[in-house]
């Protein structure tokens, strides 16, 4: 007879390495959205712990545009009203405090800031950054998702949400779960469409990263990207 295979929670680890202790020690900015999730969620329900609780919403965000709303977030077995509201409620305040005009990407670090709490995906995710004229960041979007190791874009689901917020110009960025920071020739071939495009729209095309969850890679300046 197999042996089930025991769920893992955040009670495998040392204590110092659960969520909100390592809140406490480090701060917010040092955990995943995964540990962050857990701590607003405190704890799970029989039969689905919070770690699993935790992941199954993370992945409902992932997949929203915007705040989903409490039925949407009810809809997940393990969050009653109370829990739902709380997240919503806190997706709506740091949106109000935080959201809007918070950054201004002036280099290529500046993007991996605003989209390195993605690298730990297992599937690509390609993300648009919609800048005003001054490059402070109105919104950051992720456009699609992919397979393990390779995610597929057009240009129009780009520049839709460009369109939309009334951006003078974007960045967009995208995750390799394998760590490596080769651009493919698809991300090549990307990237050009896209310079075409936002040439035709009257966008700054401002820079394609390429990232994993300690560095990036830059289009614009390995000379992928200019504005001739």
């Amino acid at each position: 007879m197999k042996n089930k295979k025991k769920s893992e929670t955040f009670s495998d680890v040392p204590l110092e390495q659960q969520p909100r202790e390592k809140l406490l020690a480090h701060g917010p900015a040092f955990l995943s959205d995964k540990e962050l999730l857990s701590v607003l969620l405190n704890a799970g329900v029989k039969g689905k712990n919070v770690k699993k609780l935790a992941c199954e919403l993370l992945v409902l965000l992932d997949g929203k545009k915007d705040i989903p709303s409490v039925k949407e977030i009810t809809a997940l077995t393990g969050i009653g009203k109370i829990k739902a509201c709380a997240v919503c409620a806190m997706l709506e305040f740091g949106r109000r405090r935080y959201g809007s005009f918070s950054a201004r990407i002036k280099q290529p670090a500046d993007i991996f800031t605003l989209v390195r709490h993605f690298a730990d995906r297992k599937q690509e995710r390609f993300i648009s950054l919609s800048l005003n004229g001054a490059h402070e960041v109105i919104a950051v979007r992720t456009v699609t998702i992919g397979l393990v190791n390779k995610t597929i874009v057009h240009p129009r689901e780009v520049f839709a949400d460009l369109i939309q917020d009334r951006a003078a110009a974007f960045c967009v960025a995208h995750n390799h779960p394998s760590g490596h920071l080769v651009s493919s020739q698809e991300d090549e071939d990307i990237t050009q469409r896209l310079v075409q495009a936002a040439r035709i729209l009257g966008l700054h095309f401002v820079d394609h990263i390429i990232f994993s969850e300690n560095n990036w890679w830059s289009f614009r300046e390995n000379g992928r990207l200019t504005d001739e």
